[in-house]
């Protein structure tokens, strides 16, 4: 029997129509392979506008994912930010599970492009900011009347539009906590992707909004080494040892993508990896806030723009001298 939650009925998709969208889950339609299922893309017609829509499909055969399921809707049917996946509705119909958003990833996840040698340091730089803004608004916003600990910050749920913006996603293991308690232990096993998951939950049999920024932490190293968190068969597996070494050695230069080095001042470098070095800290107490991790961003953020200008101002003069210098001593060049 179709099991549907009445708070969540205006939200409800005919299956007919997700089948429509997606041309009956067509294998060309695929645009993501997660651990629910596959994630297709399609267009649906809502309120006689058609959209571009996401749809994960619940993969049925091994029989899980129902708690997932809802929890990702829950959370969604809640969460209005521009830094965060909007929900469209969701099909819970003859035993399919399909959970649909709009359609944001037009760039791809931020794990695709960590590497990407053209994605600027200040295009980084507003990825980290977006994802600060959404974490911020998941742990603080008062509006709402409670605070979310997302659980499952990576650079695959991080998603890029067509203007690299971040749109935060995958809200499955997400928990609900009272604003006044965000800081306090949530009893839990260890949950998360390997590579991010926060080590004092062994120590702590629990989780907090700590964990994220722990998580976060990792993802701003990914960012500026542009390496992934976890690499299965590399000597140096997991990112995030890798760089409390090379930090506490001040060699992190050597690890920082080549294609950025460059493009980062020293300053911009020091004030950056001091932050996300700040969010690895193994006790949990010492990192800093979503807020503090805004405000530290935007300030590295507005270094970088600066530092590009300077570049920019410095480049430009030397290329009309040249220029100059060729026309009035060679005019025949």
């Amino acid at each position: 029997m179709t099991t549907t939650i009445a708070r969540f009925a205006h939200l409800q998709i005919p299956l007919q129509d997700v089948l429509n969208a997606t041309n009956n889950f067509h294998h060309d339609n695929i645009i993501g392979r997660g651990g629910l299922g596959h994630v297709y893309k399609g267009q649906l017609q809502r309120s006689g506008e058609l959209i571009t829509i996401s749809a994960l499909r619940l993969d049925g055969k091994h029989g899980g994912g129902v708690v997932e399921f809802w929890t990702e809707v829950s959370m969604l049917s809640d969460l209005k930010h521009p830094n965060i996946v909007s929900i469209v509705g969701f099909c819970d119909d003859k035993h399919e599970k399909i959970i649909v958003t709009t359609y944001e990833a037009k760039n791809g996840s931020l794990k695709e492009h960590l590497s990407n040698p053209n994605l600027t340091w200040t295009q980084r730089l507003k990825i980290c900011v977006g994802v600060a803004r959404a974490l911020s608004y998941l742990h603080y916003d008062q509006r709402r009347g409670y605070g979310v600990i997302h659980l499952n910050v990576n650079s695959s749920t991080i998603l890029l539009d067509e203007n690299w913006e971040p749109k935060l996603s995958g809200f499955k293991v997400s928990i609900k906590q009272s604003l006044n308690r965000m800081d306090q232990v949530v009893l839990s096993e260890p949950i998360g992707t390997i590579g991010y998951v926060d080590p004092e939950i062994g120590k702590s049999k629990g989780v907090t909004c700590k964990s994220d920024v722990y998580a976060f932490g990792v993802v701003l190293f990914e960012i500026l080494c542009g390496r992934r968190a976890y690499i299965r068969n590399d000597a140096n597996r997991l990112l995030a040892p890798l760089v409390m070494q090379h930090y506490e050695n001040e060699t992190l230069h050597d690890i920082v993508h080549p294609d950025l080095r460059n493009q980062i001042s020293m300053g911009a470098l020091r004030r950056y990896s001091e932050t996300a070095h700040f969010c690895l800290k193994e006790d949990k107490i010492q990192r800093p806030s979503m807020l503090t991790l805004i405000d530290e961003l935007q300030k590295t953020l507005e270094k970088a723009l600066k530092f590009q200008q300077r570049r920019e101002y410095f480049v430009r003069p030397s290329l009309l001298f040249f220029f100059f210098f060729y026309v009035n001593y060679f005019p025949w060049f």
